[in-house]
């Protein structure tokens, strides 16, 4: 399988918000008919738009982009979390994934794998040795998604306030589909068309 060519990650924009909270409540209502309580909780509303919106600001978020302009995943990083990892941990080796959610629309195409993929690329441009996650604990069938990516269990933790807390790594060289990356940044071909001047050869 080959990556579609108008297929491509960017950076995710202000205008993105009402497209990634629609990717976020279809997952809700996915992953309930799977029997996961993921994300049933209120942050659903004006507090998951201003932590959205935080993460753009700073650059943190990112889109897959559609041939159609649909927006078909997400993915965000983010500084570690202190209720789950401990300087023990190291936690300057590690870029923290968050938020990797793919429409249902986007089934099929892998993106999850592809995504995780370019974090690992990422991460090793920048020095680092791991990609960490934390998700629900209570989600066993993701935790055996990312299991069969090559991440490791590390622990779980389990604050009384957090319902998160199953913690795992994948180190940086393992790459799920290195025949398959994603694009990054849109595509010379639609930029031309769009009227930017291309490039000389």
């Amino acid at each position: 399988m080959k990556s579609t060519p108008t297929e491509f990650l960017r950076p995710a924009r202000a205008e993105d918000v009402p497209a990634l909270m629609a990717l976020r409540t279809e997952a809700e209502s996915w992953l309930g008919s799977k029997g996961t309580d993921q994300w049933s909780d209120p942050e659903t509303g004006a507090k998951a738009i201003t932590k959205w919106r935080a993460s753009i600001d700073e650059g943190r978020a990112w889109v897959v982009e559609g041939g159609s302009g649909a927006i078909l995943a997400t993915v965000s990083r983010g500084p570690v979390d202190r209720d789950f990892w401990a300087d023990s941990d190291q936690p300057e080796t590690a870029l923290y994934l968050y938020k990797l959610i793919v429409g249902r629309s986007a089934a099929g195409r892998r993106l999850g794998e592809r995504i995780v993929d370019w974090t690992s690329r990422l991460a090793a441009t920048e020095g680092r040795d791991w990609v960490r996650i934390d998700t629900w604990r209570t989600n066993v069938g993701l935790h055996s998604y990312y299991e069969r990516l090559g991440f490791n269990h590390v622990r779980t933790e389990a604050p009384s306030h957090r319902r998160s807390g199953w913690l795992a790594q994948r180190p940086v060289h393992v790459l799920s589909l290195p025949e398959m990356p994603l694009t990054v940044g849109r595509p010379a071909r639609e930029r031309s068309q769009e009227g930017a001047v291309p490039s000389p050869r």
